[in-house]
């Protein structure tokens, strides 16, 4: 009896000591948590205005607190003027700490809007924006709320729950489990913080549905269409802020999962990332046309990774040092992602990407309350080249929508109206080819819009990207274009034609025979002299015209723009294009380079489009059918089937060959080398799509 008892008593201790842990360990996190909330900087002006401003019934002026329309709901200022208040009354040093006024006006804000609970005609602002706000302004004010402001705030707070609406795999459940772990932390909750953290771990997950794809892309809803740099930044974003404020507790992380977030991390959103620094405009949907979208990335959610894991740790430092300005990203590498049709290209003086869609997914993100309303040929195989970052910041309201830079598109009066922006592709072959420094992109373009048909196809070299165009048809009354580039102006255009050099004045400038053109250290090199046209100069617009919310305004907006485009004429049939895109040279070299360039293009028909490198070695071939294509005077490789292939090859001597399927419905193909046949078995499953390297 009295071993029993012992017995009892050591468990009984045993659960004392773990409950006591969990409580230590909850206000370690919940110290951690605060912390953060009060880091933000004292604006003293900006304080005594709101102090000042307030009125009687706890409202500010200039915000309409009618509007809970999806495109206004100004009432979030009024939120965040509430966590500002609670800030600097909390903050150790601040100027404002304790203060009486500051108390009165957050109390005033706070109660009235308890009183009213405003909801929003969008579902985010009730389940998460509002939600968030509200939960990060309990956790600052804590014991200097009133038992009713708790109970009631805490009410609203709750809205963000596992069981709404939003928290759905693939992006915002994520954010919403981050907030039920904050209410955990204002309810010393153990138990709630516990399953939060639980359910967080489960979705750092492969998925062939919403979330992160095997080809470490990331998908928010069901259309397939990447949101990589939107919700895939906020899922993993969200994902690392816990695991650094939980680690070295017992709430920690899973390593397992940890591993996988640094990889989606690194492989993923730091590849769709300017130098892992800037947003890739191709990787971007609606939310390119808010104000600001191509900012600067800040160093949050690497030093939240870092914190939490060593795994990957030399590269997250590079990120970090690298967006602090310490050193340059000098990574080398291309990776196309095979679920999302958009291809990477990384060096240490430039970035591109392409972006495309098929039939097995939309062209773009629905216009989602009335934001990105022009984006109908974003998708349409827009290549975006930078050498700093800042080429399309804040752009997009004086852009010519038709105009996007790689694309192909018919020149008609204005878009179709935006609710009819988004729609399912309408060819299999779009994919891409890398071996990790080299590659290739391909496109069966067919417009969702217009009846407008191309084969487009770019090559992917250290120093250089080929872009060839074949089979362009279309069967309508309006001019076809295709655009080499649309960005801000910077300093001079100039222009290589008939071995003379002119530098352009400003305006629109229609030019016959030109052999390159240059515009801020990226030359456009014609391997056949063209026609092109060039327009320089002021661009005007409004936000309003790309985005319906409420701060997006009719006020004009005026930039100096840089447009290059060849004019296809109306209906053209089977016209084609060629270009070379050279970023990182002086005029002086574009002229050189255009007379004696390392790169060949072998065939650009509607079957066939290849390009080979001399310098390396390699060719780069599009098979929209099975064909032949000769290498040398000593070498051909032919294909059974549709396909892409990068070969490495030096006279008859073939090196390693790269082959991958752009349709995703081959499971097999021959290819044939000289004389010598290759069997090459496709990946399938979750890598259909993918690179496979056959030699």
């Amino acid at each position: 009896m009295q071993r029993h008892t012992s017995v009892f008593a050591i468990v009984i201790l045993m659960l004392v000591s773990f409950c006591n842990s969990q409580a230590q360990d909850i206000q370690v996190i919940k110290k951690r948590v605060v912390g953060d909330l009060l880091e933000p900087s004292v604006n003293s002006n900006a304080i005594t205005q709101l102090v000042q401003s307030i009125q009687p019934d706890g409202t500010w002026p200039g915000i309409n607190y009618k509007d809970v329309s999806r495109t206004g709901f100004q009432h979030k200022d009024h939120l965040e003027n509430m966590l500002t208040l609670a800030r600097v009354y909390k903050k150790p040093g601040s100027p404002f700490f304790g203060d009486a006024a500051v108390k009165k006006a957050f109390s005033a804000a706070l109660d009235f809007w308890l009183a009213h609970d405003f909801r929003c005609d969008n579902w985010w602002w009730n389940e998460m924006g509002t939600p968030n706000l509200m939960i990060n302004t309990l956790l600052v004010m804590d014991s200097s709320l009133t038992e009713k402001q708790r109970t009631e705030g805490l009410k609203i707070a709750r809205r963000a729950n596992l069981e709404t609406f939003g928290a759905r795999p693939g992006g915002d459940l994520m954010p919403i489990a981050g907030m039920l772990g904050k209410q955990a932390l204002f309810t010393n909750s153990p138990d709630t913080l516990k399953r939060v953290i639980d359910v967080m771990a489960r979705e750092i997950k492969i998925s062939t549905g919403r979330g992160l794809k095997p080809d470490m892309s990331f998908h928010h809803r069901t259309d397939n269409v990447i949101s990589i740099l939107t919700y895939g930044s906020n899922f993993a974003g969200s994902f690392a802020y816990w695991a650094a404020r939980i680690h070295g507790t017992q709430f920690s992380f899973p390593e397992t999962s940890m591993k996988l977030l640094v990889d989606y991390y690194l492989d993923g959103i730091c590849q769709a990332l300017i130098y892992a620094t800037y947003p890739d405009p191709g990787a971007m949907n609606r939310d390119i046309s808010r104000r600001n979208a191509l900012e600067k990335e800040d160093i949050s959610l690497p030093q939240n990774l870092l914190a939490a894991t060593d795994y990957r740790a030399p590269e997250l430092e590079t990120v970090i040092r690298a967006r602090k300005g310490e050193i340059r990203y000098n990574r080398t590498r291309d990776r196309y992602f095979w679920y999302s049709h958009y291809y990477t290209h990384q060096r240490p003086g430039y970035y591109a990407s392409v972006r495309m869609h098929s039939a097995r997914a939309n062209n773009m993100e629905e216009p989602h309350n009335e934001e990105g309303i022009k984006n109908h040929h974003y998708g349409d195989g827009s290549l975006f080249i930078s050498r700093t970052g800042h080429e399309f910041f804040n752009i997009f309201p004086v852009w010519d929508w038709q105009k996007i830079p790689g694309t192909t598109i018919l020149q008609k009066t204005d878009v179709p109206h935006w609710r009819q922006l988004a729609k399912k592709g309408r060819t299999d072959f779009s994919g891409g080819l890398s071996d990790g420094v080299y590659g290739v992109a391909a496109f069966d373009f067919a417009s969702v819009h217009d009846p407008l048909k191309a084969h487009k196809a770019w090559f992917f070299f250290d120093n250089e990207i080929v872009c060839l165009g074949a089979g362009i048809h279309a069967d309508t009354a309006l001019p076809v274009l295709t655009t080499l580039n649309q960005c801000l102006l910077n300093n001079q255009v100039i222009v290589g034609a008939n071995n003379k050099t002119t530098t352009l004045k400003t305006g629109k400038h229609v030019l016959p025979a030109v052999s390159w053109v240059y515009h801020d250290s990226v030359a456009y090199i014609f391997p056949q002299p063209a026609g092109v046209n060039i327009s320089n100069g002021e661009a005007t617009g409004s936000w309003r015209r790309i985005n319906h919310q409420a701060w997006a305004t009719e006020e004009t907006v005026k930039e100096n723009v840089f447009a290059l485009w060849l004019d296809h004429g109306v209906q053209p049939q089977n016209a084609g294009y060629a270009w070379i895109v050279v970023p990182g040279i002086d005029a002086a070299s574009a002229a050189a380079y255009s007379k004696k360039t390392p790169v060949k293009i072998l065939v650009n028909t509607p079957d066939l489009q290849a390009v080979q490198h001399t310098a390396l070695q390699r060719t780069g071939i599009v098979f929209y059918k099975a064909g032949t294509v000769r290498i040398n005077d000593k070498l051909t490789l032919a294909a059974t089937a549709p396909c892409l292939v990068m070969i490495n090859a030096n006279g008859a001597v073939a090196g390693s060959i790269a082959v991958s399927d752009p349709t995703q419905k081959l499971t097999a193909l021959q290819i044939k080398v000289n004389e010598r046949i290759i069997d090459v078995s496709l990946p399938k499953g979750d890598d259909s799509g993918s690179t496979v390297m056959v030699r």
